[in-house]
């Protein structure tokens, strides 16, 4: 069976692709989100039926974004990835269509030009690489993997548990090795990778975190990565994720960012938001909450 029509947004003349990986299990969102209780969610009936259950339970999906920018395909996180061995039994040895998926949008890993990496976790990196003969090799051999400096630097240095240090053997040191990770510094104002393409320093969920601006035409969106993981922290941002390596940070980041998107036009994709997954920020209440894009 095929897979189903990619969903896709238009930002000005780009067309943005949600490539699908796997809805996480309710669990997630409860571990993830400790302050989203049942309560929390209720009472804020804009996140019935997409973004929460009928037992207020979060929903949280895992997926990538991929477009042409440029004349580059470029592909904004690459999920959990196939086979690897991870702690979390919701991303062990999994077995999903996702480069299938690529490719039915128009983005075989054969052909993508740039991976952009908003931060080095497990749930962003796996898909980096693909196994081989028994090793980890580059899913996307032609393209220049991209994340923050700060980013590489923080975790170079960083006692990493044993879990941890796995997912950097089989996700990240293999692109290292090959020569394809580029390491940039990211400014207070942003850094211009391409034409439309900004990186957005969001820090606090991880020191070298960023959010990723498009531009086209006078419209904007903004991928979200984990300084925002579901729309509840809209309605509630003092509401962390429990990895979050500076929780107050975090905070400040998720409240300056929404603070700027209120009332705008810009389209906000999250990362792992579940479909329709994106939206306009709207003031509500004593914070914000996410109007809901259909996909095209």
């Amino acid at each position: 069976m095929p897979p189903a029509p990619t969903p896709s947004w238009t930002v000005g003349d780009l067309t943005v692709h949600r490539i699908d990986e796997v809805p996480l299990p309710p669990a997630t969102g409860r571990w993830l989100l400790p302050g989203a209780t049942p309560e929390v969610v209720a009472g804020q009936d804009w996140l019935r039926p997409h973004f929460a259950d009928a037992d207020g339970v979060p929903r949280l999906h895992s997926h990538s974004f991929a477009f042409v920018l440029d004349g580059l395909r470029v592909l904004v996180d690459t999920g959990i990835g196939n086979g690897k061995q991870r702690a979390d039994p919701a991303w062990h040895d999994l077995r999903t269509d996702y480069p299938r998926r690529l490719t039915a949008a128009g983005f075989p890993p054969d052909a993508v030009d740039l991976v952009v990496l908003t931060h080095l976790h497990a749930d962003h990196v796996g898909w980096n690489t693909r196994e081989a003969d028994g090793a980890w090799v580059p899913t996307f051999p032609r393209a220049r993997y991209v994340t923050a400096r700060a980013e590489r630097e923080f975790w170079a240095g960083y006692a990493m548990e044993e879990a941890r240090r796995q997912m950097f053997r089989d996700s990240v040191l293999p692109v290292e090795r090959a020569g394809l990770l580029d390491l940039v510094d990211v400014p207070a104002e942003g850094l211009r990778l391409l034409p439309g393409l900004r990186l957005l320093p969001t820090p606090g969920h991880t020191p070298g975190h960023v959010a990723v601006e498009l531009t086209s035409r006078g419209r904007t969106a903004l991928i979200t990565g984990d300084c925002v993981h579901h729309p509840v922290q809209l309605a509630h941002p003092a509401i962390g994720a429990c990895v979050d390596i500076d929780p107050r940070r975090s905070e400040t980041t998720r409240r300056e960012l929404l603070a700027s998107l209120a009332g705008t036009d810009t389209l906000l994709l999250g990362t792992h938001f579940a479909p329709p997954t994106a939206g306009h920020v709207l003031a509500h209440g004593d914070g914000y909450r996410l109007r809901p894009v259909p996909p095209v």
